[in-house]
């Protein structure tokens, strides 16, 4: 045998060796923690995925939301707990200190950029799916739902009780419970009834400790930090107890499209005075997407609506208000609020409300989101500019939400939300391409990023506020060491203003080793040493 091929078997071995250092450890770590498990609770011989067994990956993959992570190369937790119990929780939390992983928390995977699932150092995913109860009291107008049920599921199980009742969260069926209402969560109602969490009234997580807490257990200071500033800070929330709104019998709904060339650029400026301002009763959102028509590019303005109300009341009044729209009763549709549950969904208003149940498991694309808030109209030579620049990107496009209404009543410190009064509307930049590999994600997530830049004039400043449920680690990371509360400040500042400092004591009384950490959690206060 020669030098070389000597050395060649050499390294070899060495790999081999070292895989099976890998593999050994890893066993050990699995084996450590299925005893401690076992010590803790019971019934678990159906809740523990090893990356060897044979439903590891269709469980892994069926609450992944962003294909840029459904990759071989993304990093894979060593274990998936799926709880079907109160007590599997608690025993993950002890079980996971235990042998000193890090613990991810998923409940439906729409966090953008895959925080509840991959991470760059040994962890395990709890996954909250099974936790999909829902106990709807119509009389006592509440319900309590489940962590890891989805929106499209709340709004069924209200459907089924009521036919006037509904509740203010996101327009996205599978989006998760959990991390959706601890995060905030918005939808359409919001003009009306505000955010998710200003219609929490309680809750129940499992802390560091693995005790079970209510509102009144935890106190009012977690109690606050969990309804706007996320829960995977804080804990394991298991459900959350929400207020139910009322509706109308019949809602209306339309979608009004212009080019740029065919008043469009009117109908976008005057959005940003009437949508903020406009009946309460009104919500309005619009889209801004580069197209190709007669094989010439330019930019297509979508205005869409929920009114709760009827159509010739809503034309009457947008008639008057917004005139560059150009509604006519014959662009209204009238339904039940179910009903544009689901023309909001995207799905057709005539299909059965039973979609809702559909969890669309194993389905994602390749997606980066941004976020922005406007305080300022943007003037039209702006907007003619902003066109030009979609035009010579080509891809990203803007989601406009309108505020006003409810969210100029809420005091910003009253949930860690701070994006209250002063606020016209917030900006959600998107971008989605079906090619896969590192080029098309470097090259689109450049686009959006490009886009960002470009609108730093036309939005809040000082600080840049980020929306905290459009996750996005453009704005900042948390190695989670010895410089965790500087780095947390960045983002954290970012996404909650003046109510980060409120947040970091909360984390720090309630979590002090800072168990519960993620690439974006609140940390806590630096070590006095």
């Amino acid at each position: 045998m020669t030098k070389s091929s000597s050395i060649f078997v050499f390294f070899i071995f060495l790999s081999f060796y070292n895989l099976s250092l890998t593999w050994a450890a890893s066993n050990s770590v699995y084996e450590t923690f299925l005893q401690c498990l076992t010590n803790q609770t019971d019934n678990i011989s159906n809740i523990v995925y090893s990356q060897t067994n044979s439903s590891y990956t269709s469980v892994l993959r069926a609450y992944i939301r962003n294909a840029r992570f459904n990759v071989s190369s993304a990093p894979k937790p060593l274990i998936i707990i799926t709880p079907l119990q109160e007590s599997h929780v608690q025993a993950t939390i002890i079980c996971s200190k235990q042998v000193g992983y890090q613990l991810k928390i998923r409940s439906g995977g729409h966090d953008y950029e895959g925080i509840s699932y991959i991470s760059d150092t040994p962890f395990f995913i709890l996954d909250m799916f099974n936790f999909r109860s829902i106990s709807v009291d119509v009389d006592q107008e509440s319900a309590w739902v489940g962590a890891g049920a989805t929106l499209g599921e709340v709004y069924y199980r209200i459907w089924e009780k009521s036919k006037v009742h509904g509740f203010p969260a996101g327009v996205c069926p599978t989006v998760g419970v959990g991390g959706h209402l601890s995060g905030a969560g918005y939808g359409n109602l919001l003009r009306k009834y505000g955010l998710s969490v200003d219609n929490v009234l309680d809750a129940k997580i499992v802390d560091v400790q693995g005790r079970i807490l209510d509102r009144k257990a935890m106190g009012e200071d977690l109690f606050w930090a969990i309804n706007g500033g996320g829960g995977a800070s804080f804990g394991v929330i298991l459900s959350y107890k929400i207020k139910l709104v009322t509706v109308p019998k019949t809602v209306t709904v339309f979608r009004v499209e212009k080019l740029i060339e065919a008043g469009g650029t009117d109908m976008a400026y005057k959005f940003q005075i009437v949508a903020p301002t406009t009946d309460n009763n009104l919500f309005l959102r619009m889209l801004l997407q580069p197209v190709t028509r007669n094989k010439k590019k330019t930019v297509r303005v979508s205005v869409l609506s929920l009114y709760l109300g009827d159509s010739n009341s809503l034309v009457s009044l947008l008639a008057k208000e917004y005139p560059e729209l150009g509604l006519k009763k014959e662009n209204c549709l009238e339904m039940s609020w179910i009903d544009s549950v689901l023309w909001w969904g995207s799905s057709d208003n005539r299909t059965n409300p039973d979609v809702l149940l559909d969890r669309d498991l194993d389905s994602s694309s390749f997606l980066k989101r941004k976020s922005d808030y406007v305080q300022k109209p943007i003037p039209k030579s702006s907007l003619n500019l902003l066109w030009k620049k979609m035009i010579e990107l080509g891809k990203p496009g803007l989601v406009f939400n309108a505020y006003g209404g409810r969210m100029n009543e809420i005091a910003p410190t009253e949930t860690p939300f701070p994006h209250r009064a002063g606020n016209l509307y917030k900006i959600q930049y998107s971008v989605n391409w079906d090619e896969p590999g590192a080029e098309s994600d470097k090259n689109f997530i450049s686009q959006i990023r490009s886009l960002h830049s470009f609108m730093t004039p036309f939005v809040s400043n000082n600080p840049r506020s980020a929306y905290f449920n459009y996750r996005d680690l453009d704005i900042g990371v948390n190695q989670n060491g010895k410089d965790s509360f500087n780095q947390g400040k960045v983002y954290g500042e970012k996404y909650f203003n003046g109510n980060f400092d409120r947040l970091v004591k909360v984390k720090t009384m309630v979590d002090p080793t800072n168990f519960f950490r993620n690439e974006q959690s609140i940390p806590t206060l630096p070590s006095k040493k």
